[in-house]
């Protein structure tokens, strides 16, 4: 049940920033923060990362259904212990979600954090790098098989 707290909270989050952007800014607009560094600018993508895949709403849609349905089976085989790999699966729905949202919605997802040498991106887009990053590292670096977990390995040699 954690996990979809989280998911939810993490798409509410989300969900929150980007009305706050619709309703205070209009497409195109930029604040600068730190000017030349981070920006707000209000960006409405019709596709996916760097806008690939303009237009595709069905196709996301489809994806994250996919995405969805795979945490239901997979989340209760998950074995005890894998929390970094929980949370991953986690943040990576919650994202998914909030950016599911948008599409229904407007067939756009709204993006506003703009640090100038990146594509502009949002919440939900932060929450799904940084879940698939816990999730591959959970993978190549199981519990009791990580170096910091002392898996009685380090007796000289």
């Amino acid at each position: 049940m954690p996990i979809v707290i989280l998911a939810l909270a993490v798409a509410a989050l989300d969900q929150v920033a980007k009305a706050y952007m619709q309703a205070n800014m209009v497409p195109g607009a930029s604040i600068p923060v730190i000017p030349g560094v981070f920006h707000i600018t209000y960006v409405l993508n019709p596709g996916a990362a760097f806008g690939i895949l303009e237009h595709q709403t069905w196709f996301f849609l489809l994806v994250a259904f996919l995405l969805f349905a795979a945490m239901v089976y997979f989340y209760p085989r998950i074995p005890p212990g894998y929390g970094l790999l929980r949370l991953g699966i986690g943040l990576q729905v919650g994202g998914a979600a909030g950016n599911v949202v948008d599409r229904l919605k407007t067939g756009y997802v709204v993006d506003f954090l703009d640090f100038r040498v990146w594509p502009v991106f949002n919440i939900a887009d932060m929450a799904i790098v940084g879940g698939v990053a816990l999730i591959v590292y959970s993978l190549l670096f199981p519990p009791g098989k990580r170096a910091d977990e002392g898996d009685g390995s380090d007796a000289p040699l």
